[in-house]
């Protein structure tokens, strides 16, 4: 016969089973209808690029639609807070780039707490930044461009493709890293920055290592080094910054955010879907061709670049002094 204890322990563990299975349910059935990835910017450029290519991949694994949704504008703040307000519920991601941790330390009325309101679901790719230059510049290397500009105070200026991006940061950081002054020429976009280089109106510029890397192929531009922590796979000649600047170290990343508050065990499981996806063969060589490094990493991992990389952009912003206009 079974003791009362018995028996209590056997009815509350029954009581229990409904609780597991709707803490459970949601992770085994998801995704039931379709899934949305939001790019902050409009049609076309690598991130959507690597977007529609990761919903490809998606699809398959989740036997879902993956739709691709665009929502420029502000500096990736409307898509990242059409991210931010919607539910966690997993049917709404984004796709993030570097400007995602430059934001919150540049924009003093973000509509959305970037740390409490989103969460790093997988980094998924990495790009590095050249620093180009006209072919007649007098320098050809870190040491003697940083010569020149100390020698030459406030005459060294740079193109980027836009005031604030990760392309200005890096600039900045040079700057005050190196204890040189440059002066900072913005552009709408990389297209006109590398036009005004190669017709020698701009010196240098600071731009994404496979965008500018065919101007140096045909001889249009020559390029200086890298602000990369590490060389680029594709391209192991060219030198390092940090080789001359000892700790510098800028690059541009992408990745994948949710709403905060996903549910972790669903959290885990996007995430290791999106890393499987960014392994896979078809994405990784398309991401190559890019010019783009496939990373696929963890939500803790992509969480702590993040907490790192606003509080480096943070230190560079304050000590710049940049505001947007």
């Amino acid at each position: 016969m079974t003791n009362a204890p018995t028996r209590r322990l056997a009815l509350a563990a029954l009581a229990s089973l409904p609780l597991l299975a709707s803490a459970q349910a949601p992770t085994e059935a998801w995704p039931t209808r379709p899934v949305k990835i939001i790019v902050p910017f409009t049609a076309g450029g690598p991130t959507d690029t690597i977007a529609r290519l990761l919903a490809q991949q998606l699809q398959e694994t989740w036997k879902q639609t993956v739709l691709v949704d665009y929502k420029a504008g502000a500096g990736t703040t409307v898509g990242m807070n059409a991210v931010a307000k919607a539910p966690a519920d997993g049917y709404t991601l984004g796709m993030a780039i570097s400007a995602f941790t430059i934001n919150p330390s540049l924009m003093p009325n973000m509509p959305y707490d970037t740390l409490k309101d989103l969460v790093g679901v997988s980094q998924v790719a990495q790009a590095h930044f050249g620093l180009f230059a006209y072919p007649a510049a007098p320098f050809n290397t870190m040491p003697e461009l940083i010569a020149y500009a100390k020698a030459n105070p406030g005459k060294l200026s740079y193109a980027t493709p836009g005031a604030g991006t990760g392309t200005h940061l890096a600039g900045e950081m040079l700057s005050h890293m190196a204890g040189i002054k440059m002066v900072h020429v913005p552009y709408k976009g990389s297209a006109p920055a590398q036009l005004d280089v190669v017709g020698g109106r701009v010196p240098l510029l600071f731009d994404v290592l496979f965008s500018s890397m065919p101007f140096v192929k045909d001889g249009r531009m020559k390029v200086i080094a890298l602000s990369s922590p590490a060389r680029a796979a594709a391209n192991p000649e060219i030198p390092l910054i940090q080789d001359t600047v000892p700790g510098f170290s800028a690059m541009s990343f992408i990745g994948v955010v949710a709403p905060a508050g996903l549910p972790p065990a669903l959290l885990r499981k996007i995430s290791a879907d999106i890393a499987a996806a960014v392994r896979s063969h078809e994405v990784s060589t398309r991401m190559a061709a890019l010019g783009m490094e496939p990373v696929g990493s963890t939500s803790e991992q992509y969480n702590a670049s993040i907490r790192t990389e606003i509080d480096k952009w943070a230190r560079v912003i304050k000590t710049s002094g940049i505001k947007l206009e």
